[in-house]
């Protein structure tokens, strides 16, 4: 088993002190639940006192397991033409004047571009967008800011211009949805716009602002002594010393061995990365798995549900059914089960 456990005091505490940074918060919920599952989030969120959730696609609306919100915002934009799911406290984004126009009678948050440059409209759309809103229930304006912050990158400059924008466009600025800004900007924005409400979507920062609070394990299946030169896997490569291999819950069904890319930047990151790349030439990988004080290394790519670990002689091996710890990324791994501890 792959589980993950959740120091429950500490959980909670971090997530009380995000609530009271961000008066007015609204959970997001989308993907694989930040680990956790997206049912969990819900019921977390609603916990919270929120009265709105956001996901990340209208699918995941299923997965909120019943758990009752005032409205609840999909943030993937709308396209023209694809279905429209109904629902009556279901906001929908769109970031264009033909979404809008596709959405009528429904709410929406309309999406702005920001130096993100993912989606939304151009300051230019404003008099489409304002025309394709009359049919539509408008829930507000929504800027998706990077969350670096680089020379010359001011996303509190940013909303200060869209809020301008839609006030010179004729458009309510009542309440501006925001995502990857601080408690301090957030605070910044409301003493500049006093007549507008700064609603910050938080994910990361709420679900694992405090990843001590939370902690991956598992389980220990099967213990093999190897002598050298023995076979082993499925691979059946020989054994380059005496040792144990261990076979561990999880695998790449869970996430495990499955890595994003990343960003680099830097010469010791450079090098990190190049010494990693060294390594998997000669078919020598680092795992998540730790044991007595140590990540271990992979004796073989993992496999779906299971991965085999090399443990060197001279090391005592866990004993079948104990647990080892798990340092693997929340937003790509799906654990068999979710404990509170």
């Amino acid at each position: 088993m792959l589980r993950l456990e959740i120091d429950r005091t500490r959980f909670d505490a971090g997530l009380k002190k995000v609530a009271a940074d961000f008066p007015g918060l609204v959970p997001v919920a989308k993907g694989n639940g930040y680990g956790l599952g997206i049912a969990r989030l819900a019921r977390e969120a609603a916990a919270l006192g929120a009265d709105i959730l956001a996901v990340g696609t209208a699918a995941e609306v299923g997965q909120l397991g019943g758990v009752p919100f005032e409205r609840v915002v999909v943030l993937t934009p709308h396209l023209p033409g694809d279905p429209v799911s109904d629902g009556a406290n279901l906001v929908h984004t769109a970031a264009g004047a033909a979404a809008l126009r596709d959405l009528a009678g429904r709410a929406v948050v309309v999406e702005c571009r920001t130096s993100l440059r993912r989606h939304g409209v151009e300051a230019g759309e404003l008099p489409a967008v304002a025309e394709a809103l009359a049919g539509a229930r408008l829930e507000g304006f929504a800027l998706h800011l990077p969350m670096n912050r680089p020379s010359g990158v001011n996303p509190v400059a940013e909303v200060d211009e869209w809020v301008g924008r839609l006030a010179e466009a004729g458009l309510p600025t009542a309440t501006i949805w925001v995502s990857h800004l601080s408690a301090a900007e957030v605070s910044d924005l409301t003493q500049r716009h006093p007549a507008s409400r700064f609603r910050a979507r938080i994910g990361t920062r709420l679900w694992l602002g405090d990843r001590g609070a939370l902690r991956a394990r598992a389980r220990v299946l099967d213990v093999e002594q190897l002598k050298r030169g023995e076979r082993f896997g499925y691979r059946q490569r020989r054994a380059r010393a005496a040792g144990h291999l261990l076979v561990v819950a999880g695998g790449t069904a869970h996430g495990i061995g499955l890595a994003a890319p990343r960003a680099v930047a830097g010469p010791v990151s450079r090098a990190k990365v190049a010494a990693e790349a060294g390594l998997a030439t000669v078919n020598m990988a680092l795992s998540p798995f730790s044991w007595a004080g140590r990540q271990r290394w992979f004796a073989e790519p993992p496999h779906m549900q299971v991965s085999l670990l090399w443990l060197p002689a001279g090391v005592s091996p866990p004993a079948v059914g104990e647990y080892l710890d798990v340092d693997t990324r929340m937003t790509t791994t799906t654990f068999d089960a979710v404990v509170d501890v």
